[in-house]
């Protein structure tokens, strides 16, 4: 099976990211996507980050209805902070009969030279790459493991969110309903 792993803190999923992944999941070759949720991105700063089954929670309770969307916690299980080429590995070794495409925004593209093992990346997966704005012509946009894809542009950020929430303003429509109430009972972002 083809399956897209779309890694992410998830801090807190929203429409954007189901978009994409509904987008790689049914226009292009891939089966299934599974949202690998990143317990913390050693590029990010930690701070801001609400737990990590709470993410993952927010993250199932919003993909329930997808037949060909998971939610893998893989990461919670490996040492941290989680490198996406040791995640890699592990889930190559677990399920040989799949085959891993990473998906990532063109953002990613163009910092990938600054992650761990970065060439093994490029030499044993394909990466399908999302458009973001201001990224464009990027320097490995042409490698032959990397797609571009024509994603739907996605200007919504999980940072957005949380200042809205901060700030006490209605975030309907931005997360589905289900992750909005689970923010609620749980009083987070505030």
């Amino acid at each position: 099976m083809r399956i897209g792993l779309f890694f992410g803190s998830f801090n807190p999923i929203h429409i954007g990211h189901l978009i994409i992944a509904n987008y790689m999941a049914n226009y292009t070759d891939l089966q299934s996507v599974w949202l690998v949720i990143s317990p913390h991105n050693p590029l990010k700063n930690k701070t801001s980050l609400v737990n990590m089954y709470d993410r993952s929670e927010m993250a199932r309770l919003a993909t329930n209805s997808a037949e060909k969307l998971k939610v893998s916690d893989v990461e919670f299980k490996l040492p941290q902070p989680s490198y996406t080429v040791d995640t890699l590995a592990y889930l190559k070794e677990k399920y040989p009969e799949h085959q891993f495409t990473l998906i990532m925004g063109a953002d990613n593209l163009a910092s990938l030279k600054k992650w761990k093992n970065y060439e093994v990346i490029l030499r044993d997966y394909k990466i399908a790459v999302y458009p973001r704005p201001g990224f464009d012509g990027l320097e490995l946009a042409s490698h032959p493991s990397v797609t571009i894809t024509k994603t739907p542009n996605m200007e919504i950020s999980s940072t957005f969110i949380r200042n809205a929430i901060k700030e006490g303003k209605s975030v309907q429509y931005f997360v589905p309903d289900e992750v909005l109430e689970f923010i609620d009972s749980k009083n987070l972002y505030r």
